[in-house]
């Protein structure tokens, strides 16, 4: 009886956090970011122009809001960015394992980066860099002030039941596979194929324990690294929780694609190689799969087989500077954003994660976890998407990037991988100012070179872990420009 009342303190708890959340960053979704007419740009290796051909009047130096351009590409560019897939917070969602929690509200931001930082690589795995959202540029902006509303209504009509002893329905619902449909031309079946794979990739990201890639799997993950629900997550713990998440997948569109991290700042080539080629019959039989996949039923027909290269998405946790990012980075960052094959940086401001996907000039783009959404049953086979993709891009100058952070990319093949190494390392090289380089690319295994064997995973990634001694003040939100 005494457990059962605390659960019930837990969930209260949480709605509470999922309103203030709602309401102290409702200014970020009500301001309007600015883009400067006069200087491209990047968005995940696309590049984009906001001045008309003809622009040129002497107002070509003014900066206007993302929702007041009509000029140049920028509707290529919103329908991009829109297309990319958005996790946040959610709540009334089931426990977490080992736990009451039914939100992440103030603690999962970083494993939410890290959802998102997955689902571009598996965007480009599945649906290619050039693919963008039908529905895109029909996505409305958010309101505030209605999404605010409506999470406190919903915090008061969970209390009225709490106390009326209400029972709660559940929203999970059996697994319902796609009603068959009569295509018409080539084009149409290919959409229908592209759209079936973009609900099915979200859907792996789903708020329920089946989810390979969800929050309840991640958590699951990171109890064996000694992190539990309602801790905060670095970056490089994501890191490696999302290697674990994917090479643990037992969903078979999920098959032809693994993880990788790197040690200490260093890519080990033969080790990226091998993580490329299928595992045999026999290794893949000794994995026992913890749980069955979502939507299973919902996985496109004409899913290719398993290739002999498996495709192999690389994540890089670095340092960059001190106590705060060495401005001698901003200019390596920028470069690796331009890159096509670049998935983004997870990182932010101290306790305070985000995505950060581009940049125009000084100032990073990045998408924001921190708004918390309704939960979403995605074992439905018409779950909506509009939730899982942010119609409005932020900006933060690079001088508020925190430097602890990993950087992800996605290697098709080990040609592939060739390529990126031989780009990476010369935009790698030392110059006069840079001393030491983010990060190295190193001929050989990891095990020729492990100095730390007898270190678990923790220790090993000590340049990344914050010293919990040092206290950090800030005002608790992004600047934005």
């Amino acid at each position: 009886m005494e457990s059962k009342g605390s659960d019930e303190v837990e969930k209260l708890k949480t709605k509470f956090m999922s309103v203030w959340h709602n309401v102290k960053y409702s200014w970020a979704l009500k301001s309007k970011t600015s883009f400067s007419r006069n200087s491209p740009v990047f968005l995940l290796g696309k590049c984009y122009h906001f001045k008309a051909e003809d622009d040129d009047c002497p107002e070509d130096s003014a900066e206007g809001s993302d929702e007041d351009f009509v000029m140049g590409n920028v509707e290529a560019f919103r329908k991009d960015f829109v297309s990319r897939v958005w996790l946040t917070y959610r709540e009334d969602f089931p426990p977490l394992p080992g736990s009451s929690l039914i939100s992440d509200c103030g603690w999962g931001c970083m494993l939410r980066a890290g959802q998102m930082m997955l689902a571009q690589a598996l965007v480009l795995h599945f649906l290619g860099r050039d693919w963008t959202w039908p529905e895109a540029l029909t996505l409305r902006p958010l309101d505030a002030e209605t999404r605010t509303t409506t999470a406190a209504k919903r915090l008061v009509a969970s209390l009225e039941a709490s106390l009326q002893g209400a029972p709660k329905t559940s929203s999970i619902g059996p697994s319902l596979g796609p009603q068959a449909q009569t295509l018409g031309s080539a084009e149409e079946a290919d959409a229908h194929l592209k759209e079936t794979y973009h609900r099915n990739l979200v859907s792996w990201f789903g708020d329920v324990s089946l989810a390979p890639l969800g929050l309840h799997r991640l958590v699951r993950l990171g109890l064996t690294m000694g992190k539990q629900a309602g801790d905060w997550y670095g970056p490089a713990v994501v890191a490696h929780i999302l290697k674990k998440a994917v090479k643990e997948a037992t969903d078979p569109g999920l098959a032809g694609i693994t993880a990788y991290v790197s040690q200490d700042c260093t890519v080990y080539s033969v080790d990226v190689v091998e993580c490329h080629k299928v595992p045999s019959s026999k290794e893949t039989s000794d994995e026992t799969p913890e749980s069955p996949s979502v939507a299973q039923t919902s996985q496109p027909s004409s899913a290719p087989t398993l290739p002999e290269d498996r495709a192999v998405i690389i994540l890089i946790p670095v340092r960059l500077g001190g106590e705060r990012t060495n401005p001698e980075y901003f200019d390596f960052a920028k470069s690796i954003l331009s890159l096509e094959y670049c998935i983004g940086i997870i990182g932010g401001k101290p306790k305070q994660a985000c995505y950060f996907v581009g940049f125009q000039d000084d100032s990073l783009i990045y998408m924001d976890p921190h708004y918390c959404q309704s939960f979403v049953n995605v074992s439905t086979s018409d779950f909506p998407l509009q939730s899982y993709h942010c119609p409005s891009p932020k900006k933060m100058p690079f001088s508020k990037m925190d430097p602890s952070c990993t950087i992800g990319f996605y290697s098709k093949s080990v040609q592939d991988y060739e390529r990126i190494r031989e780009e990476l390392s010369k935009l790698l090289q030392p110059s006069s100012k840079d001393k030491y380089p983010a990060f190295t690319f190193v001929q050989g295994r990891s095990s020729d070179h492990d100095l730390s064997s007898d270190l678990n995973t923790e220790k090993r990634e000590w340049p990344f872990i914050r010293d919990t001694r040092r206290t950090v003040t800030t005002a608790g939100d992004f600047v934005l420009l």
